[in-house]
């Protein structure tokens, strides 16, 4: 026999001696403990009782605290910081996905836990999805900016060196009941077979990314077109045959756009109020679900077009052309539209996004303006600026006209959820590490679009919950 096996057996029988050792005196332990047991008078043990029950009652309060602390609305919550501490749960969720924060990594978990959606819910129509506040969410998103290839660089605010993550940890309730997270295994399941559009700007890109990093956890999809200019895209998702595409047309209407990369206007744009953009009509047929909108390109300075003729513009300081503003223009894109969609015999589910408010402080796009605050809003806080509300207006009294000819139509008015978020954009990490080689370089800030992850995946939220509400999808 070895050394080896000599030391092992040596210590199995120390183990075995000392295994019986201790039976022995557990033995002894119980026996007078029972012993104690009957001889203990009454008060004695209603005494321990009582302790017990004091003991339990401490725990189930403190669970119950622990628990309305992370479920609860939240009320005067202002921040909600997302220290590593508290977010780094690589040893309970290790799923792989790494948030890169410049040289450190935080984990966040893949899949935050579902929420209930029957507790708490409200039946149909009695709750107001877009009136409510954001709340801690110490789940963090779904997804993860190395998880996701579908994030366009501009948006892409930690690869570029965001270096405050506060903003990925914070979630949509509405008041009066619950928004259950977006499920993407039962979403693309109720979407097999069909299609779906998103017609408009930049800003509906950045919807569409969303969406497409969120379905991405359980279908890889393949672009399958693009026009010239990257600007229209489709994807399809073979395992489901379900096709996403974004169709470009900023005003709705016809336009003749000069501008650069990066915004710059060469010329005014030139927009025909009285025709569509076929892009999107010579497509409308081919889907079965559609999100559309306006937005900021109708504050752009342009003329305007009606039956081959000038009829007017807005800012370009031309004295022999009518100064229309852009509440026209914008009135015009949108009734032409719904006027379209509603005679139509093809009847899509059709979702109208409101207005997205920018958070530009101390200047504008071009003229210095900036955005760096680091958590959401409080209501009325902020309220917008004047533009915002006017052309929110303008949409609902488009929208009311439109529903009443029978087209199936659903408000997504993210407008006040949007509101609350300045801390939601880009600013200054539109590209890539700007203040690495002078920290205190003057750069263009992005205080208009969304980062990825980032507030803007809660409007995917509020679409899903809308086609339950339709019975297109269920949570079952």
């Amino acid at each position: 026999m070895s050394e080896v096996e000599e030391e092992i057996m040596q210590l199995q029988g120390e183990d075995g001696r000392d295994g019986e050792d201790r039976r022995e005196g557990e033995d002894r332990r119980d026996g007078e403990e029972r012993k104690e047991e009957i001889q203990s008078p009454a008060p004695a043990r209603k005494k321990r009782q009582l302790l017990l029950i004091l003991f339990v009652a401490v725990i189930v309060i403190g669970f119950s605290f622990y628990h309305l602390f992370w479920n609860s609305s939240g009320s005067g919550v202002h921040s909600c910081p997302a220290s590593s501490s508290r977010f780094m749960v690589k040893n309970r969720w290790n799923h792989g996905d790494v948030l890169s924060i410049g040289k450190t990594t935080s984990y966040i978990r893949l899949l935050r836990k579902s929420l209930n959606a029957k507790s708490g819910y409200l039946k149909k129509g009695q709750c107001d999805l877009f009136s409510g506040e954001w709340i801690c969410d110490p789940y963090g998103p779904v997804y993860t900016n190395n998880s996701c290839n579908f994030i366009e660089a501009p948006q892409n605010c930690l690869r570029n060196g965001r270096p405050n993550t506060d903003f990925l940890y914070w979630r949509w309730k509405p008041d009066g009941c619950e928004l259950p997270s977006f499920d993407p295994l039962k979403f693309i399941n109720a979407m097999r077979n069909k299609s779906w559009a998103f017609i408009g700007d930049s800003i509906l890109r950045n919807h569409i990314q969303s969406m497409l990093c969120i379905l991405s956890k359980v279908d890889e999809p393949v672009e399958v077109y693009h026009d010239e200019t990257y600007k229209s895209r489709a994807w399809y998702f073979a395992n489901h045959n379900l096709t996403i595409a974004l169709i470009w047309s900023p005003f709705l209407v016809k336009s003749e756009i000069f501008e650069d990369d990066q915004g710059k206007a060469k010329a005014q744009v030139q927009l025909y109020l009285d025709n569509l953009e076929p892009k999107w009509t010579s497509q409308y047929n081919n889907y079965d679900y559609i999100i559309f909108s306006g937005g900021q390109w109708f504050l752009k300075t342009m003329v305007m077009w009606e039956n081959n003729s000038i009829v007017g513009c807005h800012n370009c300081n031309d004295k022999n052309i009518k100064e229309l503003g852009y509440y026209y223009p914008y009135r015009k894109a949108l009734q032409m539209s719904y006027d379209f969609m509603t005679s139509s015999e093809h009847k899509p589910l059709i979702f109208f996004r409101t207005w997205t408010p920018d958070h530009f402080e101390y200047g504008e796009w071009f003229s210095g303006g900036v955005c760096n605050r680091t958590s959401p809003y409080g209501e009325g806080q902020y309220n917008g600026k004047p533009e915002d509300h006017d052309m929110r207006a303008i949409e609902v009294e488009a929208f009311d006209k439109a529903l009443k000819k029978g087209a199936r139509l659903k408000l997504l008015d993210t407008f006040h959820l949007s509101l609350l978020r300045p801390d939601g954009h880009p600013g200054p990490y539109r590209t890539f590490h700007p203040f690495a080689k002078n920290k205190k370089a003057q750069v263009q800030n992005d205080c208009l679009h969304w980062c990825l992850p980032g507030p803007i995946d809660a409007w995917n939220e509020l679409v899903m919950k809308m086609l339950v509400d339709e019975g297109d999808v269920s949570y079952n």
